[in-house]
């Protein structure tokens, strides 16, 4: 029986109802038509006749712009092409500004269904300044009263700010593979703080897990965060799960086409950017370039996955995984050094913050654990050029490392055989106290994990203490393909090959899997110092019951001299 490919009617209708009325509450005082002279003339322009390709706009979500301060761009999708497609904003003069949409189009290659985006860069825009908009086509159904929100632009010059972050976020649908209820209240979580921008750490929505109804599951994904991602932008990253077979060199062809993103200079564009608000300089990668492990698409069997006739592509073998370890070679780690070593020479930047989506230090016993393939490529780079804090997802679960510089060679073991391997084990600052809260990181990098978005999937059990006060992380030490020599028909995917203790590991929730993590900057005075404070909510009991309840788990603040 075939999904039916259609968000719950009642809430999706109450929730546009509200973003309509607060809109045209509002319209007066931003300069817009009243409420009926807007209704009369858009329904007399732009009502969708039955007979035309429905354009309606859905799954809207912002992203920055090349400066946050002056550009967003507002991007959706519609089931069928759109007609005129177009963003109208109020300026802070009380103008009425259309912006035209930039179609951008992709054919799922397993279903064949064709997903039409569109894309309006609004620019030239005042920073701190917040701008009510609109959404709408020609064939819009809805055009008499079009989708409306807003969203405010990041500040100038030395301001504080507010941000959110996790990663592994999924759908409510749980007729999905990976999907819960608890994702609709990691979204509201994140309207709960009110941040400024929020980062979405890899593994979006597991679409790739759902191979039958990839494009459905992305729309449902989308049409969730909507009552977010329309207000504030939300900055993601690629995980795993964002590969997915036949669709595009690294499997990334949906992500890319729905995403507009900062460009990064490189034949990648899409997979790697950066962007500055206030004093933070903010990086995302694409970790499945570096790390060993395998965890992108793969046809688990016993039968080949066989593509719908449409789309003309082969069928895929069972037990053959999509890996695209290396695919940039050595183009993002090259941006990533010219990046980062810009960073270091502007005085108006005093934090760094990358965000990824696999872990460089995570204890996870259950979920993947450490990869050397990051330590070897990024680590040193984040030393060299001091990066504060690093921001992943991947492991569902939250851990905390203490500020680490520099590694130890040779202090893991096989996990096999128990010799000495070489694991790069990250080495904990000297600033770096057992129940501290509060870290320097110019001594070193505070990495974090916060893959408990609403991920359907047990809590991760963290690696026991084996006798020596620190507990063991599992880690990739070399490129993990599936199996040789593996029953035909049945996939294997190597674990991880090797241990070590997890020095580094400073606090671990062995409460619950889900939480939200939301940073609070303040520049500070010259001559001061400048924080990042954290405050990391969980909710508890929600890996039995999804909750709407997140509490206070721990706060932490990073502190260091201002440029």
């Amino acid at each position: 029986m075939t999904k039916k490919n259609t968000p719950d009617a009642s809430s999706t209708e109450a929730a546009a109802n509200v973003s309509r009325r607060g809109f045209l509450k509002l319209a007066g005082a931003s300069g817009f038509a009243s409420a009926a002279g807007a209704a009369a003339t858009l329904a007399g322009v732009a009502k969708a006749n039955a007979a035309t390709p429905d354009g309606t706009p859905e799954q809207i979500h912002l992203t920055w712009g090349a400066d946050p301060a002056s550009e967003v761009v507002v991007s959706w999708a519609s089931l069928a092409a759109a007609t005129h497609p177009r963003v109208t904003y109020a300026t802070d003069r009380g103008r009425r500004e259309v912006v035209n949409a930039v179609q951008r189009t992709y054919t799922d290659g397993l279903t064949g269904v064709v997903v039409f985006t569109y894309h309006a860069r609004l620019s030239g825009l005042h920073a701190g300044t917040t701008y009510r908009y609109e959404v709408t086509a020609d064939n819009d159904s809805h055009a008499g009263s079009p989708f409306a929100a807003s969203f405010t632009t990041a500040p100038h010059g030395r301001k504080p700010f507010r941000f959110t972050s996790y990663g592994d976020l999924a759908t409510p649908n749980t007729g999905w593979v990976l999907s819960s209820p608890q994702s609709r209240f990691a979204v509201e979580a994140v309207e709960r703080f009110q941040p400024l921008f929020h980062l979405l750490n890899g593994d979006l929505c597991y679409a790739n897990l759902n191979p039958s109804h990839q494009t459905e599951v992305w729309r449902d994904f989308a049409n969730n965060n909507q009552s977010s991602s329309s207000n504030r932008p939300w900055m993601p990253c690629p995980g795993n799960h964002e590969v997915e077979f036949h669709n595009g060199p690294q499997g990334l062809e949906s992500y890319l086409t729905r995403y507009t993103l900062p460009e990064n200079g490189t034949r990648f564009p899409g997979r790697w950017y950066s962007f500055r608000v206030s004093n933070v300089l903010f990086v995302s990668l694409d970790a499945d370039d570096v790390v060993y492990q395998d965890a992108a698409a793969f046809v688990a069997g016993p039968a080949p996955l066989v593509p719908a006739a449409s789309t003309g592509n082969a069928p895929i073998a069972a037990g053959l995984s999509f890996y695209v370890r290396g695919y940039s070679n050595g183009e993002q780690t090259r941006w990533l050094e010219k990046t980062l070593r810009h960073a270091s020479h502007d005085d108006d930047i005093d934090w760094i913050v990358v965000q990824m989506h696999q872990d460089a230090l995570s204890s996870s016993k259950t979920g993947n654990g450490s990869d050397k393939g990051i330590r070897e490529a990024w680590l040193p780079l984040f030393d060299r050029y001091g990066v504060d804090l690093v921001v992943c997802g991947h492991d569902h679960d939250y851990e905390r490392s203490y500020p680490v510089r520099g590694c130890n060679h040779h202090a893991g073991m096989d996990a096999a055989t128990g010799t000495p391997v070489d694991t790069l084990q990250p080495k904990p600052a000297a600033n770096a106290q057992a129940g501290a809260n509060t870290f320097d990181t110019s001594h070193g990098t505070i990495h974090l994990i916060l893959g408990g978005g609403g991920t359907s999937a047990p809590l991760d059990v963290y690696g026991v203490d084996v006798g020596n006060g620190n507990p063991q992380a599992k880690v990739f030490t070399k490129p993990n393909r599936p199996v040789p020599g593996a029953t035909p028909g049945t996939w294997v995917r190597a674990g991880a090959d090797a241990l070590e203790d997890a020095i580094w590991s400073a606090q671990r929730d062995t409460g619950t899997g889900y939480g939200i993590a939301v940073f609070d900057v303040d520049p500070g005075e010259h001559g001061g110092k400048t924080t990042i404070t954290m405050n990391y909510y969980h909710a508890p009991g929600a890996d039995q019951t999804p909750t709407p309840n997140y509490e206070l788990f721990e706060t932490v603040t990073l502190a260091k001299s201002r440029k």
